[in-house]
């Protein structure tokens, strides 16, 4: 079965510091193309990677894993995004160091963007594109989605045009609200306010709904977001009903705290 969902972005590969002293792949856009194939949905990814051993290692475990890799580039000569990730006795990660290598720059070419509007929904990790690929999409009529919160700058994190954004809030309750209403404002036409283990909040600028985070024995926290929107869009994109949708992504996400890395690959 051919895809009909895609994510656009980043991919990186997370060197974790000892005691766990490992390097898996990642990155939210790679992270949220696998476990939505995991749910069954089959997905592409649009993304660069450099023409190094960790570029080579990205493409080959997303490749076997069942992704449409044809998209992927590969810079020549190009450094492969990393990152360093401290893992704390509760199972949260810290980032410590963050090289995008060649993913600042990449924006998907014409070519990329003719398929990506024949999908049925895009959602776009770290891009560093001034907002450009969501422009084009929706005004193609495609669904999309973002996560605001992987991007630090603020041209990339505009709410406009999405049809879902994704944001994380760490704050209480009040803040969280503050957010919600503050993207949908700022013209997303949903917004899923993602909050750790004090659940999710999410509006379409009518109700709000509420989602409860299941307990769960934490080994890391790495991916837990990004699972948590490829469960919330598995569901979503079937037609389901908001809460239906909520439950989803923190299924996905407690599945996702139970290992090391945003989806399994040894």
């Amino acid at each position: 079965m051919s895809a009909r969902i895609a994510t656009v972005g980043d991919n990186c590969i997370d060197h974790y510091l000892p005691p766990v002293d490992r390097a898996l792949v990642g990155g939210n856009a790679v992270n949220v193309a696998v476990n939505l194939l995991r749910l069954g949905h089959p997905a592409a990814y649009f993304g660069a990677v450099g023409d190094d051993a960790e570029g080579a290692r990205t493409h080959d475990v997303l490749a076997r894993l069942g992704v449409d890799v044809t998209a992927v580039k590969v810079i020549k000569p190009g450094r492969t995004s990393h990152t360093v990730i401290a893992t704390g006795p509760d199972g949260d990660r810290h980032f410590v160091a963050e090289d995008f290598g060649v993913c600042r720059g990449y924006r998907p070419d014409a070519q990329d963007l003719q398929r990506l509007k024949a999908m049925k929904h895009v959602h776009i990790g770290w891009l560093d594109d001034a907002g450009a690929t969501k422009r084009a999409l929706a005004q193609a009529g495609v669904s999309v989605s973002q996560d605001l919160s992987v991007n630090a700058e603020p041209r990339n994190t505009a709410p406009d045009g999405l049809a879902i954004a994704f944001v994380s809030c760490d704050g209480d309750d009040a803040e969280a609200r503050s957010v919600l209403d503050r993207t949908l404002a700022q013209g997303a036409l949903a917004a899923i306010i993602m909050r750790g283990p004090r659940g999710s909040l999410a509006s379409a600028g009518g109700d709000v709904f509420r989602g409860t985070a299941l307990p769960v024995a934490v080994r890391d926290t790495t991916g837990a977001g990004d699972s948590f929107i490829s469960g919330f869009l598995a569901v979503h994109v079937a037609g389901k009903p908001v809460a239906e949708c909520l439950a989803s992504g923190h299924e996905a996400a407690a599945q996702t705290c139970r290992i090391f890395g945003g989806f399994v690959q040894d």
